[in-house]
């Protein structure tokens, strides 16, 4: 079970790493990886579990977050009811395209690697086309919009070795252009 000490932090080289493709079939490390980071975010959304284990709830958690620089995410993304609209392991995400049009959330964002609160809108892509493999190989074509396609976007930066606050305009760090979709 991966737990909060389990995370890898900001500063470890790891995280500012370009994650290595993986070749199928995934090995037994691998597929049991995939399954620990999908428990490790089903656990931290369970209110009990989460409190049990001192768990910060995550959306997403991407294998360099683990210490594992391989490109391998997992996301778990709840609407405002709490129900899931999308739960997907990629392993190999590419992004084939994305809107002009951005999105951000209105609160900013986080990451289960970053331990202080950074102020600011973090603009992405308010649409992706991602192509992956998934754990079993299958290989898809999706179509994300507004949070998914954030929560995606995030995860797949994480195996570029990019972080959230990346995005956020160091001069003026609530400045958006005046089309882009803010989420609340």
């Amino acid at each position: 079970m991966i737990l909060m000490k389990d995370i890898i932090r900001d500063g470890n080289p790891v995280l500012r790493k370009v994650a290595k493709p993986l070749t199928f079939p995934l090995s037994e490390h691998y597929q049991n990886l995939a399954k620990e980071m999908m428990e490790y975010l089903v656990n931290s959304q369970d209110p009990k579990i989460a409190k049990k284990h001192q768990l910060r709830a995550g959306v997403g958690l991407a294998a360099p977050q683990v210490g594992e620089s391989v490109q391998m995410a997992s996301l778990l993304v709840p609407n405002d009811k709490n129900e899931i609209v999308f739960k997907e392991t990629f392993v190999n995400p590419e992004i084939l395209s994305e809107s002009v049009r951005q999105a951000c959330l209105s609160e900013g964002e986080g990451c289960l690697s970053v331990d202080k609160v950074i102020d600011g809108y973090v603009p992405r892509p308010d649409k992706l086309k991602i192509h992956y493999y998934t754990v079993s190989g299958e290989e898809k074509t999706i179509r994300l919009k507004d949070y998914p396609a954030i929560v995606a976007s995030h995860e797949i930066e994480h195996l570029r070795g990019h972080l959230f606050y990346d995005r956020i305009n160091k001069q003026d760090p609530f400045k958006l252009d005046e089309d882009t979709v803010v989420i609340y």
